[in-house]
């Protein structure tokens, strides 16, 4: 910039306001500064280091542990982030979506150097690398999950997880359901289909499997059906294929389970999937029940738990670029609800 403010005569906080305020410029000084700084390849203030300048940057950084590809073909996640684009819109913002290497190095570098105004974290397991990183960085951050209720000062748009599928364990165990299998993902950290044994779900490591599988538990508890007695398969991602290889784990063997209940409907999908392969009726041969309720649920006829992607996603936005004063409003929990559908039914030999 020096170097143009040199070449036309001017000083640089002039060739400055060329840029960023030409109001201050008669036009034909601004051109002049311009055919400068074309001729010496001089592009321009960096837009990272002008945006530190002001305070703002204008964008957030969606942070979540999964492919690129993932952000826009998860249905689920589709509806959440365009939720938040909406809100972000309202306030000149950008989204910058960060999927985070498995490499605990790479996570944390790619989170302390984003040039972001705030966080929001969408899907993100606890011991993940990036949740120290973004600590660090001191910057606002909103979470789709309420795993830091304790904390007066976090911010988070989310539902009881625990409560929705307490509901939805207990509309099954009225059904006569006994012999219960569980579908999540990251009951264990490692990315593979496999039955896992685990003494309680407060011991998995994921806040949404964790507390979705305690819902559950509880749920069947008051029937008189203990933890150890439901078979919990982890699958290897939030996919149909991974929830189609997971069910086969439990539905391969005798006897199977009456009702298979999956964390997500992506999920729940995949076990549907299994089950028709099978030559079995969901909903009586097998009763399935997902989370979520997305489109594909409503064709597929499952039984599911509705949340507000959208409404989530806006809020989220909200409390980044807008947060109320009152810090308990920063706490958002919204309510779902059990949409009933072809897929459960009583179990069959109640």
């Amino acid at each position: 910039m020096q170097t143009v403010a040199d070449e036309v005569g001017v000083s640089r906080s002039t060739v400055s306001n060329a840029y960023s305020r030409p109001d201050q410029l008669s036009p034909e000084l601004r051109e002049k500064i311009f055919d400068a700084a074309r001729r010496l390849g001089y592009a321009g203030p960096d837009p990272a280091a002008r945006s530190l300048r002001k305070g703002r940057v204008g964008a957030i950084g969606v942070l979540f542990s999964a492919t690129l590809s993932y952000a826009f073909t998860d249905p689920y996640a589709v509806q959440f982030l365009r939720g938040l684009a909406e809100t972000a819109e309202l306030h000149d913002t950008g989204l910058l979506l960060m999927p985070l290497a498995e490499d605990a190095t790479a996570a944390a570098a790619a989170v302390q150097n984003a040039v972001v105004d705030g966080f929001c974290v969408y899907c993100l397991p606890d011991w993940h690398s990036a949740q120290a990183a973004m600590r660090l960085r001191k910057l606002p951050v909103v979470s789709s999950e309420r795993r830091d209720a304790g904390d007066p000062e976090a911010r988070f748009v989310a539902i009881d997880e625990a409560a929705a599928t307490l509901a939805a364990g207990r509309y099954l165990a009225a059904l006569g359901h006994r012999r219960i299998a569980l579908i999540a993902d990251w009951i264990v950290p490692e990315r593979e289909t496999r039955p896992v044994a685990t003494a309680r779900p407060e011991d998995v490591p994921y806040y949404v499997s964790r507390e979705r599988l305690a819902g559950y538990r509880d749920a069947f508890a008051e029937v008189g059906v203990e933890w150890p007695e439901i078979a919990t398969v982890n699958a290897a991602q939030n996919s149909r294929a991974a929830a189609a290889q997971a069910a086969s784990c439990v539905l391969d063997r005798a006897p199977r389970p009456t009702a298979i209940l999956a964390v997500s409907d992506m999920l729940a999908l995949g076990v549907l999937d299994a089950l028709h392969t099978r030559g079995l009726r969901p909903g009586r041969d097998v009763s399935v029940i997902g989370f979520d309720d997305i489109p594909d649920a409503t064709t597929a006829g499952l039984t599911t738990v509705r949340q507000p992607a959208l409404e989530k996603g806006r809020q989220a936005g909200a409390l980044l670029l807008n947060p109320p004063e009152d810090l308990a409003q920063r706490q958002v929990v919204l309510p779902t609800e059990l949409v009933v559908r072809a897929s459960t039914g009583p179990a069959p030999d109640a």
